[in-house]
């Protein structure tokens, strides 16, 4: 990666922090850390980063709670999540809440290097085209700007990557194993959990005049989702 990328990490761990910092030094991104909420604030603020890693329990405050408080500000941030928590529910709570991969401790670097490139690869590569717009949904690629009746609307990383992976199959049937495969490494996780529909419902909110009779995102019972092509 170019060494242009910046990575904030926010854990309350100093020997973590300074492990992190190290590695991730190694692979020529530039690291900021923070050891609380507040001082995690600040430090986005100050220094603008690429990408956030972000421990889940923290002295000052609630790791999800900071994530969904940054998606907010920031929506095209990506944030993974790092924590000692490794059960199924806290996964799933930890992505809803805004947060674009999971990783529990103690974790491989090389592991996390790849989700990071993966993370900021995801980001680039969504700019490929340039504007689109279909009936009252504009899309600029180049901005990462979405509009509807052109009026801006905010989406999350992962609304907004789906988003255009539906409107790239646009007119076709896309399975629920494909959003899945393209969206999150962990696909196994998701088997298990509501979480592409839940993700569905809010994109739903955001873009549709009426979500429950949608006009844009079309339910397929029981393969996945068709996106109208005009």
């Amino acid at each position: 990666m170019n060494k242009t990328h910046s990575i904030l990490v926010i854990d309350d761990d100093p020997d973590i922090l300074k492990v992190l910092k190290a590695n991730l030094e190694l692979h020529h991104y530039q690291v900021v850390t923070a050891g609380s909420c507040s001082d995690g604030r600040k430090a986005v603020s100050d220094s603008r980063p690429d990408l956030i890693i972000l421990d889940l329990m923290l002295p000052d405050g609630d790791g999800m709670e900071i994530c969904q408080e940054l998606r907010g500000k920031y929506p095209a941030l990506p944030i993974i999540m790092l924590t000692a928590r490794d059960n199924l529910s806290d996964k799933v709570i930890g992505l809803e809440s805004g947060a674009d991969d999971y990783m529990v401790k103690p974790f491989e670097t090389l592991e996390l290097i790849a989700r990071i490139n993966t993370c900021l690869r995801r980001i680039k590569t969504m700019d490929v085209e340039d504007k689109i717009t279909i009936g009252k949904l504009f899309i600029d690629y180049k901005k990462r700007i979405v509009k509807v009746r052109g009026e801006e609307i905010v989406l999350t990383p992962k609304e907004y990557e789906l988003l255009c992976f539906l409107v790239t199959g646009r007119g076709g049937v896309i399975s629920r194993q494909a959003i899945r495969k393209y969206l999150w490494r962990e696909s196994k996780l998701y088997s298990w959990s509501r979480v592409i529909d839940v993700h569905i419902q809010h994109l739903r909110q955001k873009i549709e005049d009426d979500p429950a009779d949608p006009d844009y995102i079309k339910t397929v019972s029981g393969i996945g989702y068709r996106f109208r092509d005009k």
